[in-house]
């Protein structure tokens, strides 16, 4: 069983756990606020997987009056698990990003369409050229009204996307489980200095909108980010698009002063790997860079 498979292990077939949780830095490298709890008594919690939790997190943290974020480890069996260990698919467990917010100024519709804007959920055990059960889409709630939205917006997003000739939804809904934070120098990955800019999600471009809000929940979850915040960022803050040539563009001219990376459809970039030194990134030389 390696990274590439697409069943998950039992927990008999998973890898033994750590005795040590990872130690990280306890500031989020853009908000400045915790990216461990316990948080402030206003802030609610979310936890999502659209593959890479890199670009996850970005898309994310970017969102008004989002707290802090953190990418992380969830849904499998291996305690504590290491990103190596993460990779070789047999923890079980999902690249996943926690996200802490204040309902106050975002509601969590407003992220539920973030997370459908992100990436593409018909894609089974992988997102783009990430393949692997690492990489699948789920949706972790923490209470009924968090499921209940959820479910919703699964409903009415499948509906869009099959009107325009996509597949079934493959995205795992089910109770948050224990959140086991990545290594420190994952966190908010692609802010920092030195960051090679990476993505492979492919979102569908089709946007999930705010119609399917259930009527007897509207009034506490109305959303709360303006409409022409979606338009002005297309379908998300930092998602790659499709262009007409059917590549995928990544445009972090913000944060990397104007680097742009266009990987062709079936083209691979390569992605730093840990070599267990925090900050300290080797090439898996499974992927062939693209740059």
């Amino acid at each position: 069983m390696g990274a590439k498979e697409s069943r998950i292990p039992t927990k008999e077939e998973s890898l033994p756990g750590n005795a040590t949780p990872m130690s990280v830095t306890n500031k989020h490298y853009i908000t400045k606020n915790p990216i461990q709890g316990p948080f402030p008594t206003k802030v609610k919690q979310a936890v999502f997987g659209t593959g890479c939790f890199w670009g996850t997190e970005k898309g994310f943290w970017r969102l008004p009056g989002v707290y802090s974020t953190a990418v992380g480890y969830a849904a499998g069996h291996t305690e504590n698990p290491t990103y190596e260990q993460v990779c070789s698919g047999r923890t079980g467990h999902n690249e996943v990003v926690h996200v802490a917010y204040d309902p106050a100024k975002i509601a969590y519709t407003d992220l539920l369409r973030m997370f459908w804007a992100q990436h593409n959920p018909t894609q089974g055990m992988g997102q783009g050229n990430d393949r692997g059960t690492q990489y699948r889409s789920g949706i972790y709630y923490y209470d009924d009204e968090q499921k209940a939205l959820a479910l919703s917006s699964k409903e009415a997003f499948q509906a869009k996307i099959s009107a325009k000739g996509l597949s079934a939804i493959t995205t795992e809904i089910i109770p948050a489980p224990e959140f086991h934070y990545a290594e420190d120098y994952h966190q908010q990955y692609l802010a920092k200095p030195g960051a090679r800019p990476y993505c492979s999600a492919q979102p569908t471009g089709i946007p999930l909108g705010a119609d399917w809000i259930p009527k007897d929940m509207l009034k506490k979850h109305a959303p709360k980010i303006p409409e022409h915040f979606w338009a002005e960022k297309a379908q998300s803050p930092d998602a790659p698009s499709m262009d007409q040539t059917n590549s995928l563009s990544f445009d972090y001219a913000e944060d990397f002063d104007a680097l742009k990376i266009v990987t062709p459809r079936g083209g691979r970039v390569r992605r730093p790997i840990s070599t267990g030194t925090p900050g300290l990134h080797r090439l898996d030389s499974r992927w062939q860079a693209n740059i």
